[in-house]
């Protein structure tokens, strides 16, 4: 991270040669120089990959056997063919040659983070900011296609600020998309959801099933979605998640178990309607885990209609290509929208491996995607036939290849030719006039990425198909939502027909449309409107709670006491301003430390019980904010021993007294006690008591954040849980224990003969902080939520200020209003 915030450098390639090279290389990768190059990091192969050890050097054998998604190969080929009718363009950036620089993510942050490593660096190395080859002119990145990988790659762009145009949905970033420079090449997913809402309400479906991916994403989803229902009258039957599969061979059983349920409770609901949310791979997993389940004969497949997201496609891996998939057939699928490019055919139909040298990821589709093999193939025998190269893309089923341009790759194409627009716009506002040196056209100079944005945000352009591509000003693709109708075969071939769209910019009752007549339905579906019954009632999961008529599970609001509520922004006024007096008395009293009222009583202990209580007071801000592991080891540990050392201070100044008075009778061996020495030591062991207490508490059964959901019905409370309440009481009990004591010697020596008796005060502000305490026990057992800290919080502030005023305001008073008694003559008259 240091190298990458470091200037950049460059190797110039006349003085010295590069000989650094990529301890970890990548295999699949696809580079094309030119004068500008636009990165690319997709998803095309899969590597579930194996647990690192961290005990050997890290190598391609780590992985497994890579699974290739051949139906995204498409998304390679949507590129090179923008760029190279770019190149061949010469109303489009002239004497500008672009280039690309293609990787994959594996879906897989680890290898996401070293592709955008290979994208900053010179090419074969993997040194960000460390350049060797003047050719290496990165300008934009194309990626990803998964929102996580989207929000890897970001985290890193955004250190140099290069634009990435993402065409995937928009990843979960919990409020740190602020500095990202980032762009959709997707509708917003406000309006999918809105057209799911839209479709289930036309065809009358208001009981409905939800399958979402077991990510961030898919709880955004249905978080998102839920509350959208009730306010429609569509009821949910079940939500349930597909399992993630990140580590080969971990936790797989759990996966499968995990699948059989999923496949029975959709085969065994009452409701055929199944709204789907998912990433690329979801209906490779679904097929996965619905082929275990039907061969176990866990109950017989039925008709449902599937409503998908517009993420999911239909693809399938190599060894899932005879198995069934018409449970999908007749399914509605929200997708981004497409049209055919001229010539985008013709270019398929050219692509072979035999032509093709450059491209590292064309040899495993080819083997994966005809099931052959070539005699140089890293893979080993895996498949009996060889390959020829002279196969055909268009003899594949759709599931394995589609000629016809995806959605995804119609964006991919509309992003490359953003870029090329901006860049072709940036150059035509340096140079209005084309100049000649020499006869020859001059190059403009190298632009920086970050220039590029101005020019981004505004472009304006009609692709190939005759379409105007522009971005709205939150740098999101206006554009809309395809419906689609998946009709499968017997052969494992299926057709997409267009039935509907969602048009975000049209007027709202023309934003949704659908022909119903173009619906091929699944011949066991029953189109059935279902009313909501509610003698079918279904448990709300914890995260939910039950509608007041019991229709709906309703999203829990998540509460905690926060620095923004009316509530914690007054706590931490008055614990702000307590801190402000406390510190304004220390100052007050080494101001005037010299004279006799400051100097009573052992002035080093005043001094260390003020220093107490504003620590106290600050203490209390440790209570406020949403919980976190480190404020929830600190909280009732510092609140302890503060308040212990607080209270130890006290007691010294009133052992300090007692032992000064018995110290002046005749004959006395008390004198020997009185000094600064006892007050310090009671101090320093009453406080190291209560820190042994807590060090035992947090070895033992340390506090953790935590969520209660059963408190309040309508809440998730975000808490800090103490673990151990044993340990918790042992703290308020030491605490009290001081306390008492230091009342009761306090008490006892109220009536002592002395010019300025202290201990008289010291019983005020002790009854105080008792009666605080004890009334603090049965109203923190009483209270839930936010109350629960608000009552700690205020009985710390309560506690503390009674200390504070009832034992330093008679000083402040003396010293700063009546400074004529603050001598050491008016003490010595009033004992004569």
């Amino acid at each position: 991270m240091l190298q990458m915030l470091l200037p950049l450098t460059l190797c110039k390639t006349h003085i010295a040669k590069c000989t650094i090279s990529d301890p970890v290389p990548i295999f699949h990768k696809y580079y094309q120089e030119g004068d500008a190059i636009i990165g690319s990091i997709g998803f095309h192969i899969y590597v579930p990959s194996e647990m690192i050890s961290f005990k050997d050097q890290p190598n391609f054998t780590s992985y497994s056997v890579p699974f290739v998604l051949t139906k995204n190969y498409q998304h390679i080929l949507a590129l090179v063919f923008a760029v190279t009718e770019i190149n061949g363009n010469h109303q489009i950036l002239p004497n500008i040659t672009l280039g690309f620089n293609i990787y994959d993510s594996y879906y897989n942050a680890r290898q996401t983070y070293h592709a955008t490593m290979e994208l900053l660096s010179t090419k074969n190395t993997s040194i960000p900011n460390y350049r060797c080859d003047s050719h290496n002119n990165l300008i934009a990145v194309v990626g990803g296609l998964e929102p996580e990988i989207s929000l890897h790659i970001a985290t890193m762009l955004s250190i140099y600020n290069i634009p990435q145009l993402s065409y995937g949905p928009t990843p979960v970033m919990h409020h740190t998309k602020t500095g990202l420079s980032f762009y959709q090449m997707v509708p917003n997913e406000a309006h999918q959801y809105m057209g799911i809402i839209q479709l289930l309400l036309h065809f009358k479906w208001t009981w409905v099933g939800i399958i979402a991916v077991d990510d961030d994403n898919g709880e955004r989803f249905v978080r998102t979605l839920i509350p959208e229902f009730s306010l429609n009258s569509i009821c949910i039957a079940f939500i349930e998640k597909i399992p993630q599969v990140t580590y080969l061979y971990l936790h797989i059983s759990d996966v499968l178990i995990k699948g059989y349920k999923i496949y029975k409770i959709i085969m065994t609901s009452r409701t055929n309607v199944l709204v789907c949310f998912g990433d690329t791979e979801s209906v490779a997993k679904l097929r996965c885990l619905m082929y275990v389940s039907h061969m176990a004969h866990i109950t017989e497949a039925k008709g449902n209609v599937w409503i998908m997201t517009a993420q999911m496609d239909f693809t399938s891996y190599f060894f899932q290509r005879t198995w069934d998939q018409q449970v999908f057939h007749g399914a509605l699928s929200l997708t981004i929208h497409t049209n055919e490019l001229l010539g985008f055919q013709q270019f398929l139909q050219s692509r072979s491996p035999i032509w093709t040298k450059d491209d590292g990821f064309i040899q495993d589709f080819w083997e994966q995607a005809f099931l052959c093999q070539f005699s140089d193939s890293m893979l080993g025998k895996k498949f009996e036939e060889n390959c020829t190269g002279e196969e055909k893309l268009d003899n594949l089923p759709g599931d394995v290849f589609e000629m016809s341009m995806t959605g995804h790759s119609y964006s991919i194409y509309n992003a490359v030719f953003a870029v090329a627009h901006a860049l072709h716009d940036r150059y035509a506002s340096l140079y209005k006039h084309r100049r000649m040196i020499n006869g020859k056209r001059h190059k403009p100079l190298k632009q920086q990425p970050w220039q590029l944005h101005s020019f981004l945000g505004s472009v304006m352009f009609n692709n190939n198909a005759g379409e105007t591509i522009f971005f709205d000003p939150n740098g999101e693709l206006v554009t809309v939502y395809d419906i689609i109708n998946w009709v499968t075969f017997p052969n494992q071939s299926f057709r997409r027909v267009k039935v509907g769209r969602i048009d975000p910019k049209a007027a709202p009752h023309q934003a949704f449309s659908i022909n119903e007549d173009a619906i091929t339905w699944n011949s066991r579906f029953h189109q059935v409107g279902f009313q909501c019954d509610m003698d079918d009632c279904v448990t709300c999961s914890l995260e939910f709670y039950s509608s007041a008529n019991q229709t709906q599970c309703t999203p829990k609001i998540i509460t905690f006491l926060s620095y923004e509520e009316p509530l914690g922004i007054s706590l931490v006024i008055i614990s702000l301003s307590f801190s402000l007096v406390t510190a304004s008395v220390l100052a007050t009293f080494a101001e005037h430390c010299d004279t006799p009222i400051v100097k009573a009583n052992n002035q080093n202990i005043t001094y260390a019980l003020l220093i107490f209580l504003l620590l106290c007071f600050l203490s209390a801000l440790l209570f406020i904010g949403q919980p976190g592991e480190e404020t929830c080891l600190l909280r009732q540990t510092v609140f302890g021993i503060l308040f212990s050392g607080a209270i130890s201070c006290v007691l010294a100044k009133t052992i300090t007294v007692v032992l000064a008075f018995l110290a002046t009778k005749p004959g006395s061996r008390i004198k020997k006690w009185v000094g600064k020495k006892l007050a310090s030591s009671l101090v320093l062991s009453c406080s190291l008591i209560q820190a042994g207490i807590c060090a035992v508490w947090l070895v033992t059964s340390p506090p953790f954040p935590d969520i209660d959901m059963h408190s309040k019905n309508e809440e998730m409370i975000l808490e800090c849980n103490e673990a151990s309440p044993t340990m918790f009481y042992c703290v308020l009990g030491y605490m009290g224990f001081l306390a008492m004591v230091s009342f009761m010697v306090a008490f006892l020596a109220r009536k002592l003969p002395d010019s300025f008796n202290e201990a008289k005060f010291i019983t005020f502000s002790m009854l105080v902080f008792c009666s605080v305490w004890l009334s603090f026990v049965p109203t923190y057992l009483g209270t839930k939520g936010k109350s629960t800290v608000a009552v700690e919080i205020f009985s710390i502030l309560a506690s503390a200020g009674g200390l504070l005023a009832c034992i330093f305001f008679p000083k402040c008073y003396m010293i700063l209003l009546k400074p004529e008694l603050n001598k050491k003559e008016h003490f010595i008259r009033r004992k004569t």
